[in-house]
């Protein structure tokens, strides 16, 4: 199991404390793999995209046009946060619903 996500994220914390067997990849450091952006993308569309961060304040109306992926790419904070991968089984955010869920899975 793989919580993408930022290591001071708040949110993240949560679930790494709820999921003690799960590994954190820092999205700033490692980045997100390619096939798990793009699945995540296909299942989640926009609501993948962190709209009301600092990160997404700080971009130019030009630079909100561009892709999502290639967005979240070049500003990995842009990207949601947790995107929990349990084997192939993807959730976005985290809440007691999510954290049910998962850990059925697990």
């Amino acid at each position: 199991m793989q919580i993408y996500g930022l290591k001071n994220c708040d949110t993240c914390r949560k679930a790494m404390k709820a999921l003690p067997d799960a590994m954190l990849v820092d999205v700033r450091v490692d980045g997100v793999p390619e096939e798990v952006l793009l699945a995540a993308h296909q299942q989640f569309g926009g609501a993948l995209m962190n709209t009301r961060s600092t990160t997404w304040r700080g971009l130019s109306e030009v630079e909100r046009q561009a892709d999502p992926l290639t967005l979240i790419k070049a500003h990995p904070a842009l990207m949601k946060r947790p995107l929990i991968a349990v084997d192939n089984t993807l959730f976005l955010s985290w809440n007691s619903d999510i954290e049910k869920e998962v850990k059925a899975l697990s």
